[in-house]
């Protein structure tokens, strides 16, 4: 059976909108251009929490799954979390395992998310979101094929396609800027198998080609011609309620290892999350957890120095209007926050109008600010800060000196923004989670540089592995598998396109052209 009560998801800019769940993961994003949030939002009590501690992280998504899938059978949602999330598919026995990390008087935890078949955190939704999208397309549109239109800034492009890769009814067409992602994330994507999968480089940035996809998206002519091949639209970015749903499940996963290790000690203690971001979904999914129920103090909103949400967080402006920064840390290379859109839509208790006042003036002047009420409440739940490369750099040393934790440039800018967070709040007895987004594997060579190695500065394919090789004999930390099996594969993708281009090169991908 169905769950008894019926969740409902209506859109950030037109409230009229109003559909279920499964309808709002095969459409990806609602007609007006906004973005599926749910209507409301389950609860979890102290007393639930507890009885989640006895269950292993499938169970554990099942559970959180079942209150916002009403639409979905119980089976049917086990079947895609044990499809999802095999004990083959995630090294060390867990896939999203909270390591205890001691520097000085402040003990702090990473939550390590890269253990699956991509190294990066996208795969702990990118593994289950497929199997969700194909049970809603049978639900909704029964016989379509579902061209997954993908703009990435590095880790989602590959997640999404290993994800994807050979599934019925699916075609997956990753577009990634050409020089705005580091040498193993555009190896994992060129040289991808799978026979339902594409992948272009772009000639601009990240945010060129996340506004290009959401133009495609509502491009009444594009859906045409899909229509006319039995072919809709779908996304596998974060604008996808499918892709933001599983993220809720791993904090929730967090601290119930927090509770069974004895680190959470009293009912109801609450928790601070550190998470890199640029799109602000990952972090956003803490919110919803914390929505939900789950203890929480802050949530540090950690940025490179592309630090609009920084600033935004911290004034109420949010402008993009400001220099784009090619960083060490590219997956946060981003000026435009696509799901900052849904936090604004929970922070003005749903007021579609005004969030679509200020997304209309951020396509039209490139900014806006939200007014002191809204600001006021965001600013009770976030704190926010950025760092540049020096000091990304300077928290990679910091972290293998001190703790002997070798960590990637990403999860280094939120290792540094915590600290920043301790030394302005004097917060040291929160107990604070980590998030560590991504295996150093992904980013050697920046690794190197940061500990000093000279290896760093050579570039080419076999350099590439000479660095993932070298950095593991300097640290002994042993390289994961799904990099190792990379040397081997032959490039397959090796497509550019111009902004301009990329709806040709969406029909040349997906055969229809």
């Amino acid at each position: 059976m169905k769950g008894e009560c019926s969740l409902k998801y209506t859109c950030t800019r037109n409230r009229a909108e109003s559909v279920e769940a499964a309808q709002a993961i095969a459409q990806g994003i609602s007609a007006s251009g906004g973005l599926f949030v749910p209507e409301e939002m389950p609860q979890i009590s102290y007393a639930e929490l507890c009885t989640m501690q006895t269950m292993n992280y499938t169970e554990l998504a099942q559970h959180i799954l079942a209150k916002f899938l009403t639409d979905f059978t119980p089976e049917e949602i086990r079947e895609c979390a044990e499809a999802a999330y095999r004990a083959d598919k995630f090294s060390g026995g867990h896939p999203a395992p909270v390591v205890m990390l001691q520097n000085g008087d402040i003990t702090q935890y990473a939550m390590e998310l890269w253990h699956g078949p991509t190294c990066a955190f996208k795969d702990m939704a990118l593994q289950i979101l497929p199997h969700l999208l194909v049970k809603s397309l049978a639900k909704t549109t029964p016989g379509k094929t579902a061209v997954i239109l993908v703009a990435t800034s590095g880790d989602t492009g590959k997640a999404a396609l290993e994800g994807f890769k050979d599934v019925d009814g699916t075609r997956v067409l990753v577009f990634y800027p050409q020089n705005g992602v580091s040498p193993m994330q555009k190896r994992q994507m060129v040289t991808q198998e799978g026979s339902n999968v594409g992948v272009c480089a772009i000639e601009g940035n990240f945010d060129d080609a996340q506004t290009a996809v959401k133009g495609i998206f509502t491009d009444s002519v594009m859906q045409q011609t899909l229509a006319q091949h039995n072919m809709m639209f779908s996304s596998a970015n974060s604008i996808n309620w499918g892709r933001l749903l599983p993220q809720i499940i791993y904090y929730f996963s967090a601290y119930c290892q927090l509770m069974n290790s004895g680190e959470i000690d009293y009912e109801g203690e609450k928790v601070n999350f550190v998470v890199p971001t640029g799109n602000f979904g990952d972090i956003l999914a803490a919110y919803y957890a914390m929505k939900m129920g789950l203890p929480v103090n802050h949530l540090i909103c950690a940025s490179n120095e592309n630090n609009v949400l920084t600033d935004f967080i911290r004034t109420g402006t949010y402008d993009r209007r400001r220099p784009f920064h090619t960083t060490i840390s590219p997956s946060m290379d981003i000026l435009v926050s696509s799901n900052l859109e849904r936090l604004l839509f929970h922070m003005t208790d749903g007021n579609a109008e005004k969030v679509a006042g200020w997304m209309r003036q951020l396509n039209e002047t490139g900014s806006y600010t939200v007014d002191a009420e809204t600001l006021a409440r965001i600013q009770t739940v976030f704190h926010a800060g950025f760092c540049d490369d020096a000091s990304t750099k300077q928290a990679i040393r910091s972290m293998k000196e001190t703790e002997n934790y070798l960590c990637d440039p990403h999860s280094a800018v939120a290792f540094e923004v915590y600290h920043q967070y301790v030394a302005e709040t004097g917060d040291k007895e929160t107990p604070t989670v980590v998030v560590s987004t991504a295996s150093p594997y992904k980013f050697a060579a920046s690794v190197l540089d940061a500990l000093g190695s000279e290896l760093y500065a050579q570039d080419g394919v076999n350099d590439e592995f000479e660095q993932v090789y070298q950095l593991s004999a300097m640290t002994g930390v042993e390289v994961p598998q799904p990099i190792q099996a990379l040397a081997g594969k032959s490039v397959r993708f090796e497509d550019v396109s111009s902004v301009a281009d990329m709806r040709q090169a969406v029909l040349r991908l997906a055969g229809l052209s």
